[in-house]
């Protein structure tokens, strides 16, 4: 598969259901100039600092990693720098701002863990889960200002 060599992506994402995702951009050469993700966190009985999956997997890649300590917004110089055309996010865990959704002339595709409008937010598939759901999805939308508010692309 031929990728569009004039992109310059940058993705967002955080725990192990984003790693994949990015395994397989990777694997098929897409452009991705950075990752975005949550600051290590102290996680197990020995609170041990831990890098967030797609971090480890970003720098065994050799990508630019971000993780704001803040406001994603004070980040945007440093992204708006790297000339990005379209951004993933997939389980970053956080609203986009518009100071960084505008960096994007191509938008911002987000990989949402239900089929939407079903189970907005943060934890789609447990709530799918708790509902009993016996079918579930994946929605490719537009990321925009609501949560998960955005049109969709695509769902299955």
């Amino acid at each position: 598969m031929s990728t569009p060599t004039s992109d310059r992506i940058i993705f967002f994402g955080t725990d192990a259901f984003s790693v994949p995702t990015l395994v397989r951009l990777l694997a098929e050469n897409w452009p991705i100039v950075a990752v975005v993700t949550k600051p290590d966190s102290r996680t197990g009985r020995g609170q041990q600092l831990t890098a967030p999956a797609v971090k480890r997997l970003a720098l065994a890649a050799s990508i630019p990693v971000f993780q704001p300590e803040g406001k994603l917004a004070d980040i945007s110089a440093d992204l708006g720098a790297l000339r990005p055309t379209a951004g993933i996010v997939v389980a970053y865990g956080k609203i986009i701002p518009a100071a960084i959704r505008d960096l994007f002339p191509k938008g911002l595709i987000n990989i949402h863990a239900s089929l939407l409008p079903a189970y907005r937010g943060a934890s789609p598939i447990e709530a799918a889960i708790l509902h009993g759901d016996a079918v579930t999805g994946v929605t490719l939308m537009q990321i925009e200002a609501g949560l998960d508010t955005g049109p969709t692309y695509d769902a299955a």
